[in-house]
């Protein structure tokens, strides 16, 4: 049980690793070698919901990757409370962020801007990850997992989100 649980960990925290690295390159290279690239990629508003996205995936990174080493540990407890006060700080950060963003898609709107629906992908890619992390379980990558996502008939908290709750709930008392 535990060899699974710690290759599913592995998957995780190395998937969200490569997606962090390859979006970056990719969004390097589209910008180095396709000119028509540039007013999308290179628009404020493009690096704005591009960085937005990086920054949820590297919370994601380190939450997978501190789950990992607790279980290499032995414990499969939530993590400590200092921990989960940063997490808890990236929440409340990702969610400004991303009010923010509501104010830059609705100033591109107005402006019809080039890069409105290019911003608007990310800035939507950005806002599932941060619903992903915080609040509830969107992403199930195997049968199995689908299976129970039948089984239980619908979502379910997120493994980060429940641990912020058991935290908050902590420190009410």
């Amino acid at each position: 049980m535990q060899q699974k649980v710690k290759r599913k960990l592995v998957s995780l925290y190395t998937g969200e690793l490569f997606a962090v690295f390859t979006f970056a390159i990719i969004w390097s290279i589209y910008i180095q070698l396709f000119e028509w690239s540039i007013p999308y990629l290179g628009a404020f508003s493009s690096i704005y919901a591009f960085g937005l996205l990086e920054f949820i995936l590297m919370q994601g990174i380190y939450y997978w990757y501190l789950k990992l080493q607790q279980l290499k540990q032995g414990n499969l407890s939530r993590l400590p409370a200092k921990k989960l006060k940063l997490f808890s700080l990236f929440k409340k950060m990702n969610a400004f962020f991303i009010f923010i963003g509501l104010f830059i898609l609705a100033y591109l709107m107005i402006r019809n801007q080039l890069e409105r629906y290019w911003f608007l992908f990310l800035y939507l890619f950005a806002a599932i990850e941060y619903i992903n992390y915080y609040c509830i379980r969107l992403s199930y990558q195997t049968l199995e997992e689908l299976k129970e996502l039948k089984r239980q008939k619908g979502f379910r908290r997120s493994s980060l989100a429940r641990e912020l709750d058991s935290f908050y709930k902590g420190e009410e008392q």
